[in-house]
């Protein structure tokens, strides 16, 4: 089983979800001593398999199978599907929208999701949104691979050392994309990485990997020296060119007037920051469904918007940092960060 303490380059490629992290991607970063993600969060068994099947021809690093703990999902009543493809079709585009994809199952199973890890068997594999049930973690451990699980606060993460988790990823505010935190409903913390790093290492007797806007060398200095084993970076890869974003989303991530990031529910029902755009101010105020309903509701939106280059209506995911985005292999960008994380530790 992996030791997380003992990685050549302490660096996580983050496990974003739709796609962008390519085998090609994750084998760069885990060449370059680092751990390659897959977000995996809506992926079916066969897609997760080929992933880490051609992942692990291009690398003999360490590969990391992220996955959400989705929560359960009622049927939404048919007045509020109505109200929310209103608010769809009121959108300054030229298609409309029905609500044909809100079909069951909601979610995908968790457990055959997990299937093909069981058989490729992946260094390690990672939760996000909660704890999955513990015959999941036990069968990892069964297996030689190490579990990683969100926390975003304190008591979250001594949740994830109560499971028998081997590492914690501490989410900080800063972070793109979807907020990790247990619950959808009651008051976040909003705690920033290096706050919630300390804070965590205070209480909490297990190795951190640190999330939340991290961009540089220094950047990765800082939450090492603030207590965390690593660090784990995002956007800060979503420019290479071994990614799937696309060429609109990486338009709008390297536009000389960056915008601001802001936490939306708009996209998909759930807390995640990303690049603030016309589709999210005109969802302010309008009828979502829950999470991942509306990300069901929305996705032929984002689809439309993507084949069109518009990042207007694409969800932008991004983390605070991103000005400081590089578009360069990311092999390159991996001996960069390691020049700057040197420079920053002499």
């Amino acid at each position: 089983m992996i030791d997380i303490r003992q990685l050549k380059a302490p660096i996580f490629l983050a496990p974003m979800a739709g796609g962008f992290n390519t085998p090609e991607l994750v084998a760069a970063v885990a060449n370059a001593g680092g751990v390659g993600s897959f977000g995996f969060a809506y992926a079916s068994p066969e897609a997760i398999d080929h992933a880490l099947v051609s992942a692990a021809a291009r690398t003999k690093g360490p590969i990391n199978a992220n996955f959400f703990v989705f929560p359960e999902v009622p049927s939404p009543p048919p007045e509020r599907v109505e109200a929310a493809l209103r608010s769809l079709n009121a959108l300054p585009v030229d298609r409309r929208w029905d609500g044909s994809a809100l079909t069951l199952p909601y979610v995908p199973d968790l457990a055959t999701q997990l299937e093909p890890v069981w058989q490729q068997r992946p260094a390690m594999v990672t939760f996000h949104f909660g704890i999955p049930p513990a015959a999941i973690i036990e069968k990892a451990h069964a297996l030689g691979i190490s579990v990683g699980i969100t926390a975003t606060c304190v008591a979250e993460a001594q949740a994830v050392k109560a499971a028998g988790a081997n590492f914690i990823v501490a989410q900080g505010w800063e972070a793109g994309g979807h907020r990790g935190r247990f619950g959808s409903t009651g008051a976040d913390q909003e705690q920033t990485v290096l706050v919630l790093v300390r804070a965590i290492g205070e209480c909490v007797s297990l190795p951190v990997v640190a999330a939340g806007g991290l961009m540089t060398g220094a950047d990765i200095a800082g939450v090492l020296s603030a207590g965390a084993t690593a660090a784990q970076l995002g956007t800060a890869f979503l420019c290479c060119p071994e990614t799937n974003a696309s060429v609109s989303h990486r338009t709008l991530l390297l536009d000389e007037e960056p915008r601001d990031t802001v936490f939306t529910l708009a996209f998909s029902g759930r807390s995640a920051r990303a690049i603030q755009n016309r589709f999210i101010d005109a969802m302010q105020g309008k009828e979502l469904l829950e999470f991942p309903l509306q990300n069901t509701l929305t996705a032929a939106l984002r689809q439309w918007a993507s084949c069109h280059e518009n990042p207007e209506f694409q969800s932008v995911w991004a983390g605070t940092g991103y000005r400081d985005i590089r578009p360069l292999p990311a092999a390159q960008l991996m001996q960069v960060l390691d020049h700057e994380l040197n420079a920053a530790q002499s």
